[in-house]
């Protein structure tokens, strides 16, 4: 085996820890599914304006929610053109590695849930017993009832982090990821 293989394997194996880690039981789910969603539209999370000292994500959130317009316009579901839609699509973007765990929570909202979310990602990230580095992503995608906040679906999916991708690269990655965590979804007129 190479070196690479071998770096491959015990990523994977690391990712096979994650995955069911942050499936697990808790008071905040990972994963949600009520079944079909009867919606005419949607729009993302409402943050208000950014404050001067937060980091510039635009491009980040951007190509995020291109991804999941694409996936969501696909579907059936276009993004409301004004006001608020039938459903709000939230995101939040967890980035790990063996050491420590970072969230973007911007178009996530600010409930409880993103803070429980991330600390379950560390827990489980840090936890594992393979002495190689990994960095992973995780994407959560909610789908929330527009009237009531009523929690609809929501998935993940965690991918390993590419060193220096190109835009093209990095905007195909994004999509896969958007689609897999949105393969479920059904919608209903």
């Amino acid at each position: 085996m190479t070196s690479k293989t071998i770096a491959s394997a015990c990523f994977i194996s690391v990712l096979a820890a994650i995955v069911p880690g942050l499936a697990g039981c808790s008071s905040t789910p990972a994963k949600v599914d009520t079944g079909a969603i009867a919606a005419r539209s949607f729009s993302f999370v409402n943050v208000g304006p950014a404050p001067p000292y937060a980091e510039n994500r635009a491009a980040l959130h951007s190509a995020i929610q291109q991804a999941i317009t694409r996936n969501l316009a696909a579907k059936g579901l276009p993004r409301a053109t004004a006001g608020r839609g039938d459903v709000t699509v939230g995101y939040l973007v967890i980035i790990g590695n063996n050491a420590s765990t970072t969230s973007i929570n911007d178009y996530f909202g600010y409930g409880a849930d993103a803070m429980a979310l991330a600390e379950k990602a560390h827990k489980v990230s840090t936890s594992s017993e393979n002495p190689n580095y990994f960095e992973a992503g995780t994407l959560v995608v909610d789908v929330i009832d527009t009237r009531t906040f009523r929690l609809l679906k929501r998935n993940y999916v965690v991918r390993p982090l590419l060193r220096n991708p190109s835009a093209e690269v990095q905007q195909a990655r994004l999509q896969e990821a958007v689609d897999e965590a949105l393969k479920d979804l059904r919608i209903t007129f």
